[in-house]
């Protein structure tokens, strides 16, 4: 069995985020970075998925520049078998080129030359909250999918998931391949040991580059403006509805302008 785990590069959301001065994007400079949480989830569970069966490869895949190999040799320490680089260009600016669109379609490549028996990936990535890229990336394969998995039990029929929705938990029953995304209490992802960690730096990261893949990039987003939310809070006790409604049009005021 091989399961694919796509991991993005995201900046530590433990850290304080600041603007860059054009307003059209994040101040990388000295930031750290991170496998995206919700697909550390998601390699945590192909990693514990290999060590209750035999013969199961967990491959972490990699979209961006040379930069994302970091996150790919932590994927290493953590247990993943191998890792795949997927060189495209720096669309860190106002052309977001690596949308979840395209994202979606070069992985639907990577998925056609690596034949898994499951795409196991996070439901969204923390720096834009797009929750788009596995649902993309199921309708261009044409398999099943499920969705903010909260359990996932692999059978010989297929997979039995347990899906986190607002009405309450759904268990679905779907077969393989699939796609399938997921949510927070999944699990909780290992940490890399050290000597995990330099044994990582001495295995090969594969990579394949765009005209490898002969997927064109087209981006569809374009970024106008960014806006830092105030962390800013101020504490008042209203003494009656009517001055709750007051201080509520005041802050809503003070927003607008």
């Amino acid at each position: 069995m091989k399961i694919l785990v796509p991991t993005k590069r995201v900046p530590d959301t433990d850290q304080k985020i600041r603007l860059r001065d054009d307003r059209r994007g994040i101040d990388i400079e000295h930031l750290p970075f991170v496998i995206n949480p919700f697909d550390a989830i998601a390699l945590e569970e192909a990693i514990r998925i290999g060590e209750q069966q035999d013969s199961v490869e967990v491959l972490a895949v990699g979209i961006g520049t040379e930069l994302y190999e970091t996150e790919l040799r932590t994927a290493l320490a953590m247990g993943a078998d191998r890792a795949l680089l997927v060189e495209v260009p720096d669309y860190s600016d106002a052309h977001a080129g690596l949308d979840s669109w395209n994202v979606a379609c070069l992985l639907r490549e990577i998925a056609h030359r690596e034949e898994p028996d499951l795409i196991l990936m996070g439901k969204q990535a923390v720096d834009d909250d797009a929750s788009q890229a596995a649902q993309f990336l199921a309708a261009l394969l044409n398999w099943p999918q499920a969705t903010f998995a909260s359990t996932i039990e692999i059978q010989p029929e297929g997979a039995r998931v347990a899906r986190e929705t607002d009405s309450g938990i759904e268990t679905i029953q779907i077969g393989l391949p699939a796609v399938i995304s997921t949510d927070l209490r999944l699990n909780e992802p290992r940490y890399a040991s050290l000597p995990s960690i330099l044994k990582s730096r001495k295995k090969p990261i594969e990579r394949i580059s765009l005209a490898d893949l002969d997927v064109p990039l087209e981006p569809r987003i374009k970024i106008l403006n960014m806006e830092a939310v105030s962390a800013h809070r101020s504490c008042q006790f209203a003494d009656n509805v009517e001055q709750l409604v007051e201080f509520l049009e005041r802050d809503r005021e003070q927003e607008e302008e």
